[in-house]
């Protein structure tokens, strides 16, 4: 599923915290991290947070107030959800996953077998 700017924006400070944040400490870190964007009201931030969550993309922390969020799952099971899902939608999985192979550099193949071996049933 994919995600509005906002929301990405959102997703991404979540991402890379390891500590739930309130809307207000979102909604300043966005501020901080686009200086030039228009300031979103901590109202937009909690509508987005509210869409999140109702996607499972945010876990509130309800114990006490203000509530805390923090991402469901992280960053990289995001993306493999995302690839699966275009995957998925593909009559040709083979060919779509030979043609991406043949983008990828030679760092990114070697730890693509990497992976694969480390995966494969002993």
């Amino acid at each position: 599923m994919s995600l509005g700017q906002l929301e990405q924006q959102v997703m991404d400070l979540l991402w890379d915290r390891t500590e739930p944040l309130t809307a207000n400490e979102l909604r300043d870190q966005l501020i901080e991290r686009s200086p030039h964007a228009p300031e979103p009201a901590v109202t937009t931030v909690l509508t987005v947070l509210t869409r999140l969550t109702k996607k499972g993309f945010v876990l509130r922390e309800s114990g006490k107030r203000p509530h805390r969020f923090r991402a469901a799952s992280s960053r990289e099971e995001h993306t493999v959800e995302l690839l699966n899902e275009v995957l998925g939608a593909v009559p040709d999985r083979e060919a779509v996953l030979a043609r991406f192979v043949g983008t990828i550099g030679p760092e990114e193949a070697a730890a693509l077998r990497r992976a694969l071996n480390s995966s494969a049933p002993a």
